[in-house]
């Protein structure tokens, strides 16, 4: 019989706007097939939490956290799975996809046709019920013992700002020779900079006002920065692009200022690739039309850009997309952790779990 002790961990609760905290719960169970148990090792906090930490997004006071990035060691596995074993080391992807049906066959498991559930949530916690496993979890070569924290870092930009950032260039087909203007600072944006030189951009114009933000854009291989917002900031990419505006967008926080500045400085005949989470009540596309413009986008396909791509470019040396991680703090002080993104003393926050 297990120990009390065992069945009892630690789990991070929404307590309420401008407050998370640590509380003891129960372990997670095996409940279908399909799930897995898995041990997290590191874990983080993404600008998306940040919404209903600042009390925009209406979510229910001591609640389930919205953490859903992670990287961990299996712990068991339900009678379905054969893909995994107990002890392979994982990221975990917040999008489940099944692998199968036509959305994820098209490279689109984040609108999977047959997960309903199909997004994570718990991850900022000591263990977590992955659902909808034997397809969407990527396994890592070796143990977290084999690398070094930095990589650690990097394998869990996996789970979601690089193939998020990936997404967005993906979707607005950034191709070679691209000029490509990223909307966004944060981790996916910056993330959304590796995407495009990946991809070949030529120039990459990252939209940022914070020096420490523009260091890394560079370093990401952003070409140009433009530190102007709103219509000034539209007024500077067209002043840089010769007044023709950008091949390709990369729309990657999703405020209605972020969204209108995405939709100006694009050329007519771009495309815009959106990943930052909409917060924007309404659009109008009637200047839209009459650019051609395309817009496309929604949730990232972490699996298929793992398997496919990122994973060897992370293994091989190739990207650095753990960079974004500027701050680390132990589980124990998640709260900490929300109050250096929220007030943008950290790019993004690390948990350490174990």
């Amino acid at each position: 019989m297990k120990l009390l002790e065992e069945l009892i961990v630690k789990d991070t609760l929404f307590m309420k706007p401008g407050k998370v905290a640590i509380e003891t719960v129960d372990k997670p169970e095996l409940i279908a097939d399909d799930d897995v148990i898995i041990h997290i090792v590191r874990a983080c906090v993404c600008g998306s939490d940040l919404w209903a930490y600042r009390g925009l997004d209406e979510v229910p006071e001591h609640s389930q956290n919205s953490g859903h990035e992670a990287i961990g060691i299996i712990e068991s596995v339900g009678a379905a799975i054969t893909t995994l074993v107990p002890g392979d080391f994982v990221i975990a992807p917040f999008t489940h996809g099944c692998g199968h049906c036509a959305a994820c066959r098209a490279g689109f498991e984040g609108g999977c046709l047959n997960h309903d559930d199909n997004f994570s949530t718990g991850a900022q916690a000591e263990y977590m019920r992955y659902q909808h496993a034997e397809w969407s979890l990527i396994k890592i070569p070796g143990q977290p013992e084999d690398y070094s924290e930095e990589m650690l870092k990097s394998l869990l930009a996996l789970a979601d700002v690089m193939p998020t950032g990936y997404h967005a260039a993906r979707v607005a087909h950034v191709s070679k020779g691209d000029t490509v203007v990223v909307v966004g600072d944060g981790a996916v944006g910056l993330c959304g900079v590796i995407a495009a030189q990946l991809r070949g951009a030529k120039r990459i114009i990252a939209m940022s006002r914070h020096e420490d933000r523009q260091k890394l854009a560079r370093e990401f291989g952003a070409t140009d920065i433009v530190a102007e917002r709103g219509d000034e900031g539209v007024a500077k990419v067209m002043e840089l692009t010769n007044g023709d505006g950008a091949d390709a967008v990369l729309e990657c926080v999703g405020t209605e200022q972020s969204v209108d500045t995405a939709m100006k400085v694009g050329r007519p005949g771009a495309m815009v690739g959106r990943v930052g989470v909409p917060h924007n009540s309404a659009m109008d596309l009637t200047p839209v039309f009459f650019k051609n413009t395309t817009i496309a986008g929604g949730p990232a396909s972490v699996t298929t850009y793992d398997k496919a791509e990122l994973l060897k470019a992370v293994l091989d040396g190739d990207i650095h997309p753990g960079k974004v991680f500027t701050q680390s703090f132990k589980l124990d002080d998640i709260d900490a952790a929300y109050q250096a993104m929220d007030q943008r003393k950290a790019i993004k926050s690390l948990i350490i779990v174990d």
